[in-house]
């Protein structure tokens, strides 16, 4: 896990679940990473991967998904 440093954003308030099969609607069990933020880079319906890294994950983004993502830095910035 490298943590925070130059050119990382912390989304403060960013909830990650491990929500569990046959509960609150779930058919399968994942984990939910939920934020409002996200859906301006990730739209609903839209699917992209995930990737392990040492103390965690990461979410790869689509040419379209990392055009929003920097539109929205910039504005963060």
């Amino acid at each position: 896990m490298s943590g925070a440093g130059e050119g990382k954003y912390e989304l403060k308030n960013a909830k990650v679940y491990i929500h569990e099969r046959g509960k609150s609607n779930a058919k399968i069990t994942h984990i939910d990473v939920e934020h409002p933020l996200l859906n301006e880079i990730i739209k609903p319906g839209e699917s992209t991967y995930v990737g392990a890294k040492e103390g965690g994950v990461f979410i790869g983004l689509k040419k379209e998904m990392i055009k929003r993502a920097e539109r929205l830095l910039e504005r963060l910035r």
